[in-house]
């Protein structure tokens, strides 16, 4: 049996959870985020726990059993925490801001980069430099900051560009350092 999908995931008193024509509804004051069920999986909701179960014990059940488990227990944290994704922007005038449901950035391109806010997702810039992602769907978040991200991803030389905070790029020598030194 799954290591993973068969411990049991407590649901915290704020939380809703259940299962409607085939899809599994978890919401709280946050709000509502729902996830379509396999049929090779089931489940058991009772007493504030939840049970993921698998139908038989094929490779692919075995699979499905600890990525739902897995699922689920995201789903749960999102509508209770949430989630947050942190960039930093390294770069001579390189900066963001929020306006409405905009995030501007110049980025040293000949124009200034506009990115849509996608719903369900909140930007904030404390500092130029800085860009907090926050949402309660776990994947929409990092989707939205590897897009970003992938807009001017830090480069090797000087290290410009958008990357997560605490990334680490490493640097290559440039071509006067490789060289010789340009003489």
């Amino acid at each position: 049996m799954s290591r993973i999908g068969k411990k049991l995931i407590t649901v915290p008193k704020e939380v809703k959870v259940e299962v409607k024509d085939n899809v599994i509804l978890v919401e709280s004051a946050k709000g509502k985020l729902n996830l379509p069920l396999s049929p090779r999986i089931n489940l058991e909701i009772k007493d504030g726990q939840v049970l993921v179960k698998r139908v038989a014990d094929t490779k692919m059940d075995r699979s499905l059993h600890g990525l739902y488990r897995a699922l689920i227990v995201n789903m749960i944290k999102g509508v209770t925490e949430g989630y947050a994704k942190e960039l930093e922007i390294i770069g001579v005038g390189f900066k963001a801001g929020v306006q409405g449901s905009i995030l501007n950035m110049s980025l040293g391109f000949s124009h200034q980069v506009n990115f849509p806010i996608p719903a369900g997702i909140k930007i904030e810039t404390p500092k130029p430099t800085q860009v907090v992602i926050r949402g309660i769907d776990k994947a929409l978040v990092g989707k939205v900051s590897t897009e970003i991200r992938a807009i001017y991803p830090p480069e090797p030389y000087k290290g410009k560009g958008i990357r997560f905070v605490g990334e680490y790029v490493k640097k290559k020598v440039g071509k006067a350092q490789a060289t010789g030194g340009g003489k």
